[in-house]
């Protein structure tokens, strides 16, 4: 039964994106394509105030950390070195009756089962199926044995399509940071320790993407490589996982649903000293926001090793040389809307104008975080002293933060569809807006708040003030 619930949830969140205008299927025209998704006007705003919100806080409050932009396509030397070339995959089976494909972990999980990890000769890695795993789709026994699939998306650079001109695009964007280390070293006057901070877009070519946007094809990375004197990894490590940890209550996610899984020795990379995920409790489980991983000197080390430049730095204070440690904060941009969308969807029971019990849907975002923060509505859209001052109120609000106006439909409707997108707070200008000189409510508006639903009377001068105390 709470399975099902779960579903449901789930299910009721899907609609609302679309219904609403935060996510949409990607080419949904044609049926759509799987694993990509297009963020509609509320979707849009969501995502754009994450990442300013992490940029504000990761980048432009902290005098340690400069940022990049770089390309999604690079020379794919990188990729040889980072191993993505070779390493850089997913274990896939098909099912022989009905032809679909799965990652064979996932789907021994679904079974209850793990993965077989068999050492062959040369100390390769074997997986094999254990024994009972079936098709998840048809319930088939009839799979294939497990084979490596990479997940880098393959392009060609140039008019000639050979293997000269083969070339990826980027999996992740931590790498560019690294190539260009020496660079953004030489030119930002940071010293150890400092961070490079990057927000971009990766791609993976994911063998089952699922759980609405939870694994896209396409996605959003925010990534920061935190360069630090090698031996005080565990130190900056555990400061990382409590500024992060801090991070995600700031923008509205709740703590009782928020969690972190600690790496195991047997669970690490081979070059990783520690590595925490922090989770969260979406309806299909709990599952990872952002892992922050003590990653020691190897991404340095390996393009040093495959440029032929040395990637060193030189303390001047203490005059020893050495190729930085790193530790790196690496969050989904998706993932957190999701999170958030989640975490804001709420439905209660209220009675209307004439005391029949209803539903409401309520996105309960964190003011910082909500796609619009304020909508203006004229009382009646065919009366224009009220449109008129309404829309003296809009412009005067719109500078200053994100505004929408509203007209459609009676101001109870309004005040639903607003709250369906999680706007804080509503006005309306009424007639005791425009009443006569002397009145106490002269130029004066209703404030709807969106989660109490309570009503209070600010001055039209008093609104920017009143709503940047707020947020």
């Amino acid at each position: 039964m709470a399975e099902a619930k779960k579903t449901d949830l789930m299910e009721k969140i899907v609609a609302l994106c679309k219904r609403r205008g935060f996510i949409f299927q990607s080419s949904d025209i044609y049926g759509g394509l799987n694993g990509f998704w297009d963020y509609g006007p509320a979707g849009a705003e969501l995502k754009r105030n994450i990442k300013d919100a992490w940029w504000n806080d990761v980048v432009r409050k902290r005098t340690d950390v400069v940022g990049i932009d770089a390309t999604i396509i690079m020379h794919p030397r990188i990729w040889e070195a980072s191993g993505h070339t070779t390493a850089f995959t997913d274990p896939m089976v098909d099912c022989r009756v009905c032809k679909k494909r799965f990652r064979a972990d996932q789907l021994c999980e679904e079974n209850g089962k793990k993965l077989v990890i068999e050492t062959g000769s040369e100390a390769e890695k074997k997986l094999k199926l254990p024994e009972g795993v079936r098709c998840s789709h048809c319930g088939s026994d009839q799979l294939t044995e497990p084979r490596a699939f990479n997940l880098m998306f393959k392009t060609y650079v140039g008019p000639v399509e050979d293997a000269g001109a083969v070339a990826y695009l980027r999996p992740e964007t931590a790498q560019a940071i690294f190539a260009q280390f020496l660079n953004v070293l030489n030119v930002s006057r940071q010293k150890v320790p400092f961070g490079i901070a990057q927000i971009g877009k990766a791609f993976r070519n994911e063998i089952n993407p699922r759980n609405f946007t939870f694994r896209s094809r396409e996605f959003e990375q925010m990534e920061l490589e935190f360069f630090v004197k090698p031996g005080t990894d565990a130190e900056w490590h555990q400061r990382w996982v409590e500024e992060r940890l801090k991070w995600y209550e700031s923008i509205g996610l709740p703590a009782t649903k928020l969690s972190c899984y600690n790496y195991k020795k047997d669970e690490l990379a081979h070059y990783a000293s520690a590595c925490v995920d922090i989770m969260f409790a979406f309806p299909f489980g709990v599952q990872e926001l952002e892992g922050i991983a003590a990653r020691g000197n190897f991404d340095l080390s390996q393009h040093q090793k495959f440029s032929g430049e040395k990637m060193e730095y030189f303390d001047d204070e203490t005059k020893e040389r050495y190729i930085p440690h790193v530790v790196e904060p690496s969050a989904g941009v998706d993932r957190i809307a999701l999170a958030l969308l989640c975490a804001a969807y709420d439905e209660e029971t209220v009675k209307d104008d004439k005391g029949h019990t209803e539903t409401r849907v309520v996105m309960r975002f964190a003011p910082r975080i909500a796609p619009v923060k304020v909508a203006v509505f004229p009382l009646l859209r065919n009366k224009p002293p009220l449109v008129e001052k309404a829309q003296e109120i809009f412009r005067m609000l719109q500078p200053h933060l994100t505004t929408q106006w509203d007209d459609r439909g009676n101001v109870g409707k309004r005040y639903r569809y607003q709250d369906e997108q999680g706007t804080p707070w509503c006005i309306t200008v009424d007639f005791e807006t425009l009443a006569e000189k002397g009145d106490a409510l002269k130029d004066t508006v209703t404030v709807r708040d969106r989660d109490t639903m309570k009503q209070e009377r600010v001055k039209i001068g008093e609104l920017v003030n009143w709503f940047k105390a707020r947020l």
